[in-house]
């Protein structure tokens, strides 16, 4: 897309690839990315129906996936194409990955004992109810009960438990 002297865009041109294989030259107005990938908005042509019986040119614009139905144009500078991107997360966001869903689940075994974990844990059940951070180190304090290893939950929950200063022996 550029944008002459007077500031109107003009949209650039693109291959569009139509459902049944044919390719043609279609207009890119923008460009838009989503969590599922790019989507373009091209400038189909097209004709219509005038009022008075007429037929004249027109175009239908719509949204496709780029790169599965567009393709550019040997020679276009597509770098004018209004380009509208995910927010970029911030550098400890990208650097710790994704948050995990907070809470945990007590799993009940037979006398009286049970397993916590965090409620992503493969081995927690679906259904189970998710506990608050109250709840969880209530029934961590109960003996018989064992915090998973394999999930985190141990390694989450037991600071809190012993105390933040536990395995800093004789440090203040």
């Amino acid at each position: 897309m550029t944008t002459p002297s007077d500031g109107q865009a003009v949209p650039v041109p693109v291959r569009v690839l139509l459902p049944d294989g044919q390719e043609l030259i279609a207009r890119l107005w923008a460009r838009h990315e989503t969590v599922r990938g790019w989507f373009y908005e091209v400038g189909l042509p097209s004709y219509r129906n005038t009022e008075d019986g007429g037929v004249e040119p027109a175009e239908y614009r719509v949204w496709v996936r780029a790169p599965e139905h567009v393709r550019p144009v040997h020679g276009v500078n597509y770098s004018a194409v209004p380009a509208e991107r995910l927010e970029k997360p911030s550098a400890v966001r990208e650097a710790l990955g994704p948050r995990r869903p907070s809470g945990w689940v007590l799993v009940k075994l037979d006398g009286g004992r049970g397993v916590i974990h965090a409620v992503d844990c493969e081995e927690a059940p679906v259904e189970g109810p998710v506990l608050t951070l109250d709840d969880v180190l209530d029934a961590a304090e109960h003996p018989g009960t064992r915090l998973c290893s394999l999930c985190g939950a141990a390694a989450e929950l037991e600071p809190v438990l012993k105390g933040f200063d536990h395995g800093f022996d004789g440090e203040d």
